[in-house]
């Protein structure tokens, strides 16, 4: 009788083991599920920001109501990553058209040679699918300003636009991934520095220094949505000069620190907005 018993009792225990390993295999799913759900479902929220920040505005016309198209593609340049001129936009009616040749600033540090992505020999050159060096490459033009400076030899924009396509830089329907600006400074023997925008002293050091920096710009004086200019030095009282690759007639003036600070995109990926590069 004893034994019998003493199995039927081991049965039991068993039995209520197996359950309490079931519970607490459950209870530490749901912890599990407690923690990781919300992290994981920030990760996806941040991944589908990112996309609708990086991808062309016509890629998303087919899953948008008409009301959301407008406050995408103000979210598309709020972020910098708009960077496209229309045809009849002031900048592209007035730089069009023009031969930029020859041009070489000197009241700098360092003398800059000058590109602007409108000039007829490059504004209507593809970049990328989706649009040209003149509609959307101030990116690769701002480049190539730096490293023909600094180099030991010419890179026009349609040579940078060229690298920047065959090297993941072109964001298409919008402009340049804020990436290519140190990706491509490295890859042409440039040293590059960022995350100096909480530096600014840092900034004019490194052009008095006669280094060069590319900023990227937002809505304001050099754009109407994102914009990679060249700060190319710094005057005797402290002015800013720049080469901007979308109006001569804004390189050839001197520009407040605070304006460039102010306008400059916050919140810029790669270590931007302002890249030190020299």
């Amino acid at each position: 009788m004893a034994a019998p018993a003493a199995a039927a009792v081991a049965k039991i225990l068993l039995a209520k083991l197996a359950v309490d390993a079931a519970t607490d295999a459950e209870k530490r799913r749901r912890i599990m599920l407690m923690i990781f759900g919300p992290v994981i479902g920030l990760l996806l929220l941040i991944a589908f920001i990112v996309y609708i920040i990086t991808s062309p505005l016509s890629l998303l016309l087919g899953w948008l109501l008409p009301n959301e198209v407008s406050v995408v593609e103000d979210f598309q340049k709020d972020y910098g990553y708009n960077q496209n001129i229309g045809l009849y936009e002031q900048d592209y009616l007035d730089g069009s058209g023009i031969d930029y040749d020859g041009i070489v600033f000197t009241d700098g540090a360092t003398d800059v040679i000058y590109f602007n992505q409108l000039d007829k020999k490059y504004a209507d050159v593809p970049y990328g699918k989706s649009g040209t060096i003149g509609t959307s490459g101030c990116g690769p033009t701002a480049l190539a300003i730096v490293v023909s400076s600094l180099g030991d030899r010419i890179v026009d924009p349609i040579e940078m636009s060229a690298w920047s396509v065959a090297n993941g830089g072109r964001a298409e329907g919008n402009g340049s991934y804020h990436s290519l600006i140190p990706n491509a400074s490295k890859a042409f023997g440039l040293n590059v520095e960022g995350d100096v925008q909480n530096t600014p002293q840092r900034i004019v050091d490194a052009l008095a220094e006669g280094k060069l920096v590319i900023a990227l710009m937002s809505k304001g004086h050099f754009t109407r949505a994102g914009h990679y200019i060249v700060l190319r030095g710094v005057t005797a009282d402290g002015k800013i000069l720049v080469a901007d690759p979308a109006s001569r007639s804004r390189s050839e003036k001197e520009w407040d620190f605070s304006i460039i600070l102010d306008e400059a995109r916050r919140g810029a990926s790669a270590g931007g907005a302002f890249w030190i590069i020299g």
